[in-house]
């Protein structure tokens, strides 16, 4: 059976999927069941200095999918509204007793080290394995120079980072904020001032959904409302293209990636893993489904190792990054077309009315004597562009296959059709 362990920075920890610091962690209770239900580690709802935030009612709105399925989650809920020695003597305890399980304590101070040197011994003596600096919430506390508003520059991000790894001997993991154009920036930054390790996505700025009839947007908080900071399935490509792009960065590559956002199946985390993350962190996922998830999650990885004959984390970590490239590094001659197969297709035209209004008409319908439909692929029409596949509503109905063309690799760089295409060397 495939090993789940990680070492990650130096924190070990029996399976790769970890809490991230949010509701589900604000607490012992919590935290408690979730290592009874076979977490391997939680990141503690963020600690801040006395005396504590104080939180509004209500916090949670949802973007949803048919049958309200929860696609996106949005809240506005603030850092740990619990006092700092509570919390500390908790994660004292719960350490304690679960001394195999990761324990990271998630801090948010304003930006003067002389807070951060204060607390961050008191958060060393609890036995803690790490600490990880929110530098991405992207509501709520900005006028004490706290979340994302020292994520977004990256000299901020350096400088308090620094002050942390002078003050703790504890790994330094820099959680990064989405709500900015180059998530690199604030990597390198971290990177530069000593950090161990960064943790991404937080959560991304959103409003979900209005109410027409009173004219404000969810969550409602007496007659008004704000933007929040939006988690769960939706958000897990923009976190896995973040991911990527520090993981293939050549200034943080090999730099350790916490992967976050989205993450509810062993898939979505071997996902993350190949694009180069050590571990995950789950939280939307468990607010809707409960810690027990965790087990599923454990199983279907463990499983998918042992098929593809990974022993372990570290056999597939980055393995997708080497296939992750710019797209003017593409082969122009490269071409798939699509196929149909009429033994699978349920004749509801959907990939016809898609190429057909929206794309290239490159599927031809026709009708017989009996009057049953057929689609057809128009091959010298089909650009190869995936609609079809897509909209299709019966898995593996609809291929794209790929076509031989007879020519080498050659990328946008290099075609001839590029006003400033590079000269082909032989």
């Amino acid at each position: 059976m495939a090993d789940l362990s990680i070492d990650f920075c130096g924190i070990k920890s029996p399976n790769p999927f970890w809490l991230a610091s949010a509701p589900p962690t604000d607490k012992a209770y919590n935290v408690v069941r979730a290592f009874e239900a076979g977490w391997g580690g939680v990141v503690w709802k963020t600690l801040g200095e006395d005396p504590p935030a104080v939180n509004v009612s209500s916090r949670y709105s949802a973007h949803y999918g048919k049958n309200r399925e929860v696609i996106g989650f949005n809240n506005i809920e603030l850092i740990t509204d619990r006092s700092l020695e509570i919390n500390l003597r908790e994660i004292t305890q719960v350490k304690k007793d679960w001394p195999d399980r990761a324990m990271i304590v998630s801090l948010m101070l304003p930006c003067e080290e002389a807070l951060w040197a204060a607390i961050l011994p008191l958060v060393e003596a609890t036995g803690a394995d790490g600490i990880e600096l929110n530098f991405g919430c992207p509501h709520g506390m900005p006028e004490r120079g706290m979340g994302a508003a020292v994520g977004q520059v990256p000299e901020y991000v350096q400088m308090v980072t620094s002050w942390c790894k002078k003050h703790t001997r504890l790994p330094v993991i820099v959680k990064l904020t989405p709500n900015i154009t180059d998530v690199r920036a604030p990597a390198r930054a971290a990177l530069a001032g000593g950090a161990d390790a960064v943790s991404l996505i937080n959560t991304i700025n959103s409003i979900t959904h209005l109410d027409l009839d009173r004219m404000v947007a969810f969550p409602v908080v007496g007659n008004a409302s704000t933007h929040g900071g939006y988690c769960g399935s939706a958000v897990k490509p923009i976190a896995l293209n973040m991911v990527a792009e520090i993981a293939r960065d050549p200034q943080t590559r090999g730099l350790p990636i916490s992967g976050i956002g989205g993450i509810g199946n062993w898939r979505d985390a071997a996902e993350f893993i190949a694009l180069g993350a050590g571990s995950v962190q789950v939280c939307t996922a468990a607010m809707l489904h409960g810690f027990r998830i965790v087990e599923e999650m454990k199983d279907g990885l463990s499983r998918w190792m042992d098929a593809q004959g990974y022993a372990n984390i570290a056999a597939f970590s980055g393995r997708a990054v080497q296939n992750t490239t710019d797209w003017k590094y593409l082969d122009m001659n490269y071409h798939v077309i699509a196929q149909i197969d009429q033994d699978k297709c349920i004749k509801c035209g959907k990939c016809y009315v898609a190429c057909e209004d929206t794309s290239h008409q490159a599927v031809g319908r026709s009708v017989d004597e009996a009057g049953i439909r057929r689609y057809e692929v128009i091959k010298d029409e089909c650009v190869g562009c995936n609609l079809c596949e897509i909209t299709c509503p019966v898995e593996a109905c609809i291929t794209m296959v790929p076509q031989p063309s007879g020519k080498p690799y050659m990328n946008w760089t290099q075609d001839p059709r590029n006003p400033r295409a590079e000269p082909v060397t032989a």
